[in-house]
């Protein structure tokens, strides 16, 4: 989410809070009221913002863009990226009161390369699931195909296996 939009997606907005804003927009923050918030790539949000967020996520309540009136949600949050975030925050890039807010129950999860038995197993949920999503009859990796699998480095991690196999079972 662009900088400039963040808060109005994350709080939400009031009819004529802005150029545009023709109606009144409920926020993810919102939209969580008890339910469970995730926020993806959280090391790449605006250090502008996270002072905004932080303060959401202590006081379990935020006020729309354009009103003065404040919105309580009751919510759980999780948070991942691929950042590691008390670098960002020795960096300056990260504000380290959000950082011990959210730290919680920190879940490590090497990147695939480092799990090569995940690596088959993933390909073949991706490639029943992209046969299902496109009424193709099941496929099977080849022995050849497994070894490459498996001999590759996958920088771009399970979006790029990901990526790979769906597009194997296209063509």
């Amino acid at each position: 989410i662009p900088s400039e939009l963040i808060e109005s997606e994350m709080f939400g907005h009031e009819k004529g809070a802005f150029t545009g804003a023709a109606f009144r927009r409920i926020g993810k923050f919102e939209e969580a009221n008890e339910g469970t918030l995730f926020l993806d790539e959280i090391g790449e949000m605006d250090i502008n913002f996270q002072a905004k967020l932080l303060r959401a996520i202590q006081e379990k309540e935020f006020t729309r863009i354009g009103s003065n009136e404040p919105v309580k949600s009751d919510y759980r949050i999780i948070v991942a990226t691929n950042k590691n975030l008390s670098v960002e925050v020795k960096n300056g890039n990260f504000r380290k009161d959000l950082y011990y807010r959210l730290l919680g129950l920190p879940i490590e999860l090497p990147p695939l390369h480092e799990r090569d038995k995940d690596v088959l197993i993933l390909a073949k949920y991706f490639i029943d699931q992209f046969c299902r999503e496109n009424q193709l009859p099941v496929k099977t990796l080849a022995e050849a195909s497994q070894k490459k699998l498996l001999a590759y480095s996958y920088p771009g991690n399970i979006r790029e296996l990901k990526s790979v196999v769906e597009l194997a079972v296209a063509l």
